[in-house]
């Protein structure tokens, strides 16, 4: 399944070439992966609120065009593989003329908040990401 969530570039989010700033993408993918799972029903307060939390392991760009300040950014979401005790999230960024502007994925991991380890996924959130 492909998810995509639009973002209009902030004046705020660009340096002084007019690009938008490397750095703003994290913040871009975490939006468009909050929305993601928002409309699978699930959100990050109800899964802390349970005591599941989800730490960022690791995370990658691949810059290919800039983006520019008023763009209509469109962020596409997959999940690659079937999430288990880690669940890895991938990204493609287009400007409103479809061009491919970068790529990207970020890796996440389920823990236990009370103690701080690693979890399985829980099955019903488990049915969740399979919806």
């Amino acid at each position: 399944m492909v998810f995509s969530h639009k973002i209009r570039v902030r004046y705020a989010e660009c340096d002084r070439m007019g690009f938008v700033h490397h750095s703003i993408y994290a913040l871009y993918f975490e939006e468009a992966r909050t929305e993601f799972l928002r409309n699978k029903s699930i959100t990050y307060k109800e899964l802390e609120d349970s005591g599941v939390i989800m730490p960022v392991r690791e995370m990658g760009f691949k810059f290919l065009y800039a983006g520019k300040y008023d763009d209509l950014l469109t962020i596409e979401v997959t999940i690659p593989e079937t999430p288990t005790l880690r669940c890895k999230f991938e990204y493609k960024t287009y400007n409103q003329d479809g061009l491919l502007l970068n790529e990207g994925f970020t890796e996440l991991f389920f823990v236990k908040k009370e103690t701080m380890k690693p979890i399985r996924i829980q099955p019903e959130l488990f049915n969740k990401f399979l919806s």
